[in-house]
């Protein structure tokens, strides 16, 4: 499957796992909804996966721990700022993190054309523009800018990530990780309510669509493609959250909004366009 194929999957994952996340943050709080995605996405990936853990360098290990770092702290972070920034906001402050990383990773003036289009698009689509200052909390802005930052360092240790470890063994072992630290966490936060059986559902649901299945579709998109090109086409992700918010949320759009939406996917069909002119010259 061409890498452009597996991150646009992984986005539409993510943005629906994202859309059902809405509905049990309020109930188990954003450290009780990461805790349930890692633990449960380890617990079902690990016995597939069965990853090798003999014969690791400690530049491996140290490898595998800053994509789980990133990874942890990336989707914490961001239900962090959810809980007290309105959510167009926060997605575009956090956006700016892998918008600033594919502008500096570039070296085609195309590509930094895309990225500033995307850019106006991320913004547009938020709402951000015409949402008074006074509704904003400083401390979710600074969680939402700790999201944009993990978000770009997941995207450079999770290729670095791809090339050490062989398939979806550096996922695995990185939710692992992840779930150590960040059950107790989740317990603290929300108790016993974790191990009710509709939030253990709706947890799995989360877990198989934001983590499971979206994570394991990007780590294996960013072994086979630059990790400027993979940042710009995340810039999808505000598009398909509109979707996934009108279909499960029953959230609609503005005609602003939609201006937006095709700003986004201008920049990122620039992008793939690129790409896949390249592609054969990458000698697989």
């Amino acid at each position: 499957m061409p890498p452009v194929v597996l991150v646009l999957s992984a986005v539409v994952s993510v943005q629906f796992g994202g859309a059902l996340a809405a509905t049990l943050v309020p109930q188990v709080g954003a450290p009780g909804t990461v805790a349930l995605r890692m633990v449960i996405s380890a617990l079902v990936l690990w016995p597939v996966v069965r990853p090798r853990l003999r014969g690791r360098t400690a530049s491996d290990w140290r490898i595998v721990g800053v994509y789980a770092a990133a990874l942890a702290l990336m989707n914490l972070s961001f239900y962090e700022s959810l809980a007290r920034l309105p959510i167009g906001v926060a997605v575009t402050i956090e956006f700016v993190g892998p918008l600033v990383l594919a502008a500096v990773l570039s070296r085609k003036g195309r590509d930094l054309i895309a990225v500033l289009a995307a850019a106006i698009g991320v913004v547009l689509i938020s709402g951000a523009l015409w949402t008074p200052w006074s509704e904003l909390d400083l401390v979710g802005i600074v969680f939402a800018l700790l999201a944009g930052a993990m978000w770009a360092l997941y995207i450079l240790a999770g290729g670095r990530t791809a090339a050490r470890f062989a398939q979806l063994d550096g996922l695995a072992i990185a939710l692992a990780l992840g779930s150590v630290v960040l059950l107790p966490l989740g317990f603290a936060t929300a108790g016993t309510t974790l191990l009710e059986p509709a939030i253990l559902l709706k947890g799995l649901g989360i877990a198989m669509l934001s983590s499971l299945i979206a994570y394991s579709l990007e780590l294996l998109a960013l072994g086979r493609m630059s990790a400027g090109v993979f940042g710009v086409l995340l810039s999808l992700e505000p598009a398909v959250a509109a979707l996934a918010g009108l279909v499960v949320l029953s959230q609609t759009l503005s005609p602003i909004q939609l201006v937006g939406m095709s700003l986004v996917v201008l920049a990122s069909v620039t992008v793939m366009s690129r790409r896949r002119c390249a592609e054969p010259q990458d000698g697989g």
